[in-house]
């Protein structure tokens, strides 16, 4: 998977809209992961280069305010420009929710989730169950388009349901169409969810397909060589990384140096920063709760990323995934061997690797991909990925 970490030649500044993104580098979305005090965190170890999404808004929380879907929108002034995911299934809905935006001065840039392969949303016809749905599809970033007037709208999607019901070609096409900005392809169907190996190919065969606007690949990006291999490969504008940065905020360093042909600067912590960093994040998320207990206990799911590959005992991740103080994680953090050297064991697949080839959908959902009955609101739930 890796190189020699150059590029012969850059690729040029990424364009979404009036935004120049330089290098070519987008933070995915993420459900419970992409919140402010990460983004932070992403961006302070990037210099602020890059383009970081905040995890996905459902719309229709949006449009009745709802109060944790209210705080997620909400953006660090030093945040530019600031970006919002949006996950909706009905076209009026989802305008309403753009023109909110964009009256309200919310967002600078706005991307649509087309990619949740989760089954409790597929088998309402939303995620990537959805671009199926031509028509479906088209009245929705036709609203998207329209409510938002000057600010950019993207869209995020995976290859189709599974290889004997591909969309992305189709999608692809009925976005450029529509007003769509840039597109990012996750090289995976709905049936894999995250298991097997990205299909690179399928980006490439997009950026032919649709070369009037930018194409974005994502998908087994673990190290910063991946993100350079992948745009030679596949000719794609750009990349989305997400799974990849869990537990490595500093990814994001590396992909800055990579993109300007720095290898020599890429990013190994040894474990005292890394302890740092996972102390850190822990704070931010507190303040940002406003609960250093609540901010401690959401942590709790980043401690076997960051650790991942270090020389930590099963008895000492037991203690650290149940702490509930910033005084109890430093505690535990400072009783472990500070010294150790990045892993190379540290590199590689991280978060869900799983595959599931059972794909959930409403009934009958494959027999016309043009009918756009059978979609309910019941689709909007609050979970993302893709």
């Amino acid at each position: 998977m890796r190189d020699n970490g150059r590029m012969t030649t850059l690729p040029p500044p990424l364009a979404i809209g009036p935004h120049t993104v330089q290098p070519p580098v987008v933070l995915a979305p993420m459900a419970g992961i992409t919140n402010a005090p990460f983004r932070t965190l992403c961006r302070e170890f990037s210099g602020g280069k890059g383009l970081f999404v905040s995890e996905m808004i459902t719309t229709r929380a949006l449009v009745e305010r709802n109060e944790k879907t209210m705080q997620l929108i909400h953006f660090d002034a030093t945040e530019k420009p600031r970006s919002i995911q949006l996950y909706g299934v009905d076209p009026a809905t989802v305008g309403k929710a753009v023109r909110m935006i964009v009256e309200e001065d919310r967002a600078d840039h706005i991307d649509l989730n087309f990619g949740c392969p989760v089954p409790k949303v597929t088998r309402k016809g939303g995620g990537s169950a959805l671009p199926y749905k031509r028509n479906l599809l088209r009245a929705i970033l036709r609203e998207a388009v329209a409510g938002a007037g000057d600010l950019p709208v993207t869209m995020k999607m995976r290859k189709g349901i599974n290889d004997d019901h591909l969309t992305y070609l189709d999608a692809g096409r009925i976005a450029v169409e529509e007003g769509i900005t840039a597109i990012a392809l996750h090289g995976r169907t709905t049936a894999q969810h995250y298991g097997g190996t990205a299909d690179w190919e399928a980006i490439a065969r997009l950026k032919e397909h649709v070369p009037e606007i930018p194409v974005l690949g994502n998908g087994d990006i673990w190290c910063a060589e991946d993100a350079l291999r992948m745009v030679r490969e596949t000719g794609c504008d750009g990349v989305v990384v997400g799974r990849g940065c869990l537990g490595r905020p500093w990814l994001f360093n590396d992909l800055v140096a990579a993109f300007e042909g720095r290898p020599e600067d890429f990013h190994q912590p040894a474990l005292r920063e890394v302890a740092a960093t996972m102390h850190r994040h822990a704070q931010l998320l507190g303040e940002w709760i406003g609960d250093e207990t609540r901010g401690v206990i959401d942590f709790r799911k980043h401690v076997a990323w960051y650790l991942k590959g270090f020389s930590v005992g099963s008895e000492m991740r037991k203690k650290l995934a149940v702490t509930s103080s910033l005084a109890e994680l430093d505690a535990h953090l400072s009783e472990l061997d500070l010294d150790q050297s990045w892993p190379e064991s540290a590199d590689g697949p991280r978060g869900r690797t799983s595959g599931n080839n059972r794909v959930v959908l409403p009934e009958g959902w494959l027999n016309d991909p043009y009918d756009c009955a059978g979609v309910s609101e019941d689709a909007e739930l609050d979970t993302s990925g893709g």
